[in-house]
């Protein structure tokens, strides 16, 4: 889907300069007919809740939401491409700066793809040192539920009996 015209007046078309991005003085309603979504229809579209489109902004993962004259957000199709881009790179595992930098290669036509297979080898070893670590985890728990006395009735439990020797 193009991206819809952007325009600084109600009629007028044309491609909005991104330092006035958030400056606008189009209506909801010409915003919607010009194909632009509410927040609420941008994150039904990204599959995201309004609360991290918010949050996206305000950390940079996405730009300034522009505004109708009345103030609402208003996105386009480009933004909730973004969004899912965002959404997708959360869902494995990502760290905001590291979907800081992927949205960078993946905005620059002209990346190496070696630097993307860089970075997701280094996110590969830091979920590979994690899963270990859960693993430790897992074992000393199972260890220790396994030395409950069954149904025992005492308030006495080796897992409550660790976590308040090493608190």
């Amino acid at each position: 889907m193009p991206r819809p015209p952007a325009a600084s007046v109600p009629g007028e078309q044309g491609a909005m300069d991104p330092m006035e991005r958030t400056r606008s003085d189009v209506e909801l309603a010409d915003a919607r007919r010009r194909g632009w979504l509410s927040i609420k229809q941008a994150a039904e579209a990204a599959r995201v809740s309004a609360k991290m489109i918010r949050h996206y902004e305000q950390v940079g993962l996405l730009g300034k939401a522009r505004r109708t004259t009345a103030g609402y957000r208003i996105y386009d199709e480009t933004d909730v491409q973004t969004l899912r881009f965002v959404r997708r790179a959360r869902d494995l595992g990502f760290s905001i700066k590291e979907i800081s930098n992927l949205l960078a290669l993946w905005q620059d036509k002209e990346r190496s793809s070696p630097d993307v297979a860089k970075m997701a080898q280094e996110h590969i070893s830091q979920l590979d040192s994690r899963i270990n670590e859960l693993q430790v985890i897992r074992r000393s728990l199972q260890h220790l539920s396994d030395k409950a006395q069954g149904d025992d009735e005492r308030p006495e439990h080796p897992v409550i009996e660790d976590v308040t020797v090493e608190a």
